[in-house]
């Protein structure tokens, strides 16, 4: 146990060994600081870009996000993970993963599907996948949609539905997963050229968030898990002004109680914050992200965990639990960043 009696964590950091990145770093976090320490790399993976944990915390799952994707699964029992098996081949450059209903749910960017692998029971993956949705689609900007591009895939708070965001087609998808069979339930319209990224859950399991690539804003929508259906309310912008380029936003989080979201915007190095107002949104401002070209952002324990990929660390910060603006706390180095998640 901690020294405040608070359980002992652990962050796992994903990285782009094309880049130079170690691959899977472990690092300790402070319980009451939130501060990370380096204990150990593993580089077995080429590219594992995105990584997420099982509930118990026992295994981590990773994507290899190159041209042929793979998803790979490790044990965590100990200080450092080992592999629990070969990896597993799913789409093309898959970005992102997630648990659900016994699979792991890789989003591929490049072949624009989803790929389902089932999990055996000790948590380990099977030896093919179970099934693959394939998007289709496009959008108005060119070359970025000009076909299906799956970037994030996501349970529901409820669980029942499987969540799919895909930036080439503009749209977000809700899937059933029963028997094997991944199957498509909806597709919901977002704006034309928005590019929908990624997407984060309100708290109260009525609302979500998406965060546009292609256009600086976030989508609120209203969510009925009841019947897997999601409607877009409102559309806010992450930044004070117009951006001078393309602005690249990333990551999206909501703070556990609700009152807060925060994003992460590439191209201008920041985090914004968003107050939760009703149905809609209210930008509060803007911070430095602690390096160049934050790529993924984590909440975890009343802190902010940025990956900054082109500055190669990862940078923590303590938000104001009255105003949401994040307060920088420090930053360890990790070459070509991509994620960081703790368990």
């Amino acid at each position: 146990m901690a020294d405040d009696g608070r359980r002992r964590r652990r962050a796992f950091i994903g990285s782009f060994t094309a880049a130079g990145g170690p691959g899977i770093v472990t690092a300790a976090v402070h319980p009451s600081t939130g501060a990370l320490t380096v204990q150990h790399s593993l580089d077995s993976l080429p590219d594992p870009s995105y990584l997420a944990l099982s509930p118990d915390g026992g295994m981590l799952y990773a994507v290899r996000e190159t041209v042929e994707g793979a998803v790979a699964a490790y044990r965590v029992t100990g200080d450092k993970p080992e592999s629990a098996g070969p990896a597993v081949p799913v789409g093309d450059g898959p970005t992102h993963l997630g648990l659900h209903a016994g699979h792991v749910l890789t989003a591929d960017y490049g072949s624009g599907s989803v790929t389902a692998v089932p999990l055996r029971p000790d948590g380990t993956l099977a030896d093919a996948p179970a099934a693959v949705l394939r998007h289709t689609g496009s959008g108005p900007c060119a070359p970025r949609q000009q076909g299906p591009h799956a970037h994030q895939v996501r349970s529901d708070p409820s669980g029942r539905w499987a969540v799919s965001v895909d930036l080439g087609t503009d749209s977000v998808r809700v899937c059933t997963l029963t028997g094997g069979d991944l199957t498509l339930h909806r597709e919901t319209a977002l704006r034309p050229g928005s590019g929908p990224r990624h997407l984060a859950f309100h708290p109260d399991g009525t609302h979500a968030y998406v965060v546009n690539e292609l256009s600086p804003t976030v989508t609120v929508c209203h969510w009925n898990a009841v019947d897997g259906t999601l409607k877009p309310l409102t559309e806010t912008p992450v930044l004070p002004g117009a951006p001078a380029g393309d602005a690249y936003p990333s990551g999206i989080v909501c703070s556990p109680d609700g009152r807060f979201v925060w994003t992460a915007t590439r191209g201008e190095d920041v985090l914004s914050v968003l107050a939760v107002e009703g149905d809609g949104l209210r930008l509060v401002g803007t911070v430095p992200c602690g390096g160049h070209w934050p790529r993924a952002l984590t909440e975890a324990d009343g802190f902010l965990y940025v990956a900054n990929e082109r500055s190669g660390d990862v940078t923590w910060f303590a938000p104001d639990p009255e105003t949401g603006v994040p307060r920088r706390a420090g930053a360890i180095e990790v070459t070509a960043a991509s994620c960081v998640v703790i368990g």
